[in-house]
């Protein structure tokens, strides 16, 4: 279980933390966390376990089925209750993007609704509302940061975030739904949910406010009821679990959902409406293993993120201590470790280099694991932060970095101080080369 002191939860105890993850006894140091995280060994014992001795046919009357039953139940139960709603409100998948797939073909909008999308959001919560859109005659407004609202609109800051200020012009009594990220994958803002949702609810009472969790989800306490949000979801494989997501509906926004199950499954249970069996038995079953080690540290949920809180604002700010003091880097997102602002995601371009060449010269010297690309955020990428238009040397034209986006550092509550000071002495190495 996770360790935390009694004095206000302020001191995470990393080395009990890390005990209870078997792939970090290898030499390979993880900073690609936001990409997947590595898996607790309850987890692993878990899946393990069920696939030895309860691997049937969930639902039958015999001993094993009803243990299998039983396990998989237990892990729906754990899922829900992780984000503060009922067994009948979430549904598990394989993905959030497939679950965001599956949601959008089950909602039907008046012809001229409006949809709002936000250019920072990774694509998972963007084409398929696009595809709705063209399926059903609806209008898209793109949610930037940038004054126009063209999602090709010209960079104007390292920081971009999603505001009241910035999303009240856009809605009207057209709008059918609001998409957007708590968290960037690549920037690590945390966005005020809770006054978007406020906001959406007064201004346009019947739109749907659908929010992308994932980036936020390892590092944060979650209530969706608190939020306020209609629809909400998260990847179990990034919060320390096996490769599965859930997705979250309030009880409104299922009543508006159409079914995509058979004909003779009824009845407002998300799992009904788009389950579709897409979970994997064994590995819901080790969702739970997740949710206990989260609830039985000091303080209980709550209480382990506020403590992991506290450790990755040290984490961070040691990175971003290093990358604001040079002047040929520059960092997105917020510039300042605080954990109410950010999370230990960190992504920055560096002047006159490539992000893959910054990531392989890495990668020759040390058993750092960081990495380039845009990480399906290619919008943010390429329209709003205006990275891949960058030049290379003098003379060698735009472009010479297409498709390297940026440079991603994203650490969990498993990192040391250790490691990441080691990284940053590999970095500056790195740097200090003639590229």
């Amino acid at each position: 279980m996770p360790s935390l002191t009694k004095d206000r939860l302020e001191t995470f105890d990393v080395t009990e933390a890390r005990k209870q993850f078997p792939a970090l006894s290898t030499p390979q140091i993880y900073f690609d966390n936001a990409g997947g995280s590595q898996v607790l060994k309850p987890v692993i014992d878990s899946i393990t376990s069920y696939l030895s001795g309860s691997n049937v046919q969930l639902g039958a009357s015999y001993k094993v089925a009803r243990e299998a039953t039983r396990r998989y139940e237990e892990g729906y139960e754990a899922a829900a209750r992780f984000v503060g709603a009922e067994m009948d409100e979430i549904v598990i998948g394989p993905s959030t993007t497939l679950l965001f797939a599956n949601l959008a073909q089950t909602l039907h909008f008046p012809p001229d609704s409006e949809l709002i999308l936000s250019t920072l959001d990774h694509e998972a919560n963007i084409s398929p509302w696009i595809r709705l859109a063209h399926s059903q005659n609806l209008t898209i407004k793109w949610w930037s940061p940038s004054p126009s609202p063209s999602p090709s609109s010209s960079p104007t800051t390292t920081n971009p975030t999603l505001t009241t200020t910035s999303l009240l012009p856009l809605l009207s009594p057209l709008t059918a739904l609001v998409a957007c990220t708590h968290t960037s994958n690549i920037l690590g803002t945390i966005h005020d949910i809770r006054a978007l949702a406020t906001s959406i609810h007064r201004t346009a009472p019947t739109a749907l406010f659908c929010v992308d969790g994932v980036a936020l989800a390892p590092h944060r306490a979650v209530n969706v009821k608190a939020l306020g949000v209609d629809f909400y979801a998260w990847s179990w494989y990034k919060v320390y679990g096996p490769h599965l997501a859930t997705l979250y509906a309030s009880p409104r926004a299922r009543s508006r959902m159409a079914s995509l199950g058979h004909f003779f499954h009824r009845g407002e249970d998300l799992r009904t409406k788009i389950g579709l069996a897409a979970g994997s038995y064994e590995l819901i079953g080790g969702v739970g293993e997740v949710v206990r080690w989260f609830e039985g540290g000091e303080g209980g949920k709550e209480g382990v993120f506020e403590g992991i809180a506290r450790h990755e604002e040290g984490l961070q700010g040691v990175l971003l201590g290093y990358l604001n003091g040079r002047g040929d880097v520059r960092v997105l997102g917020e510039r300042e470790p605080g954990r109410g602002a950010r999370v230990p995601v960190v992504s920055f371009v560096v002047e006159g280099r490539g992000s893959r060449g910054v990531v392989e010269k890495i990668e020759e010297r040390s058993a750092y694991a960081c990495r380039w690309g845009h990480f399906y955020s290619k919008r943010l990428v390429d329209d709003v932060l205006g990275i891949e238009g960058r030049q290379g040397e003098e003379g060698e034209g735009v472009g010479k970095w297409e498709g390297e986006g940026v440079v991603r550092v994203s650490m969990v509550f498993y990192n040391t101080e250790e490691e990441i000071r080691g990284f940053v002495k590999v970095l500056d190495e790195v740097l200090a080369e003639q590229p």
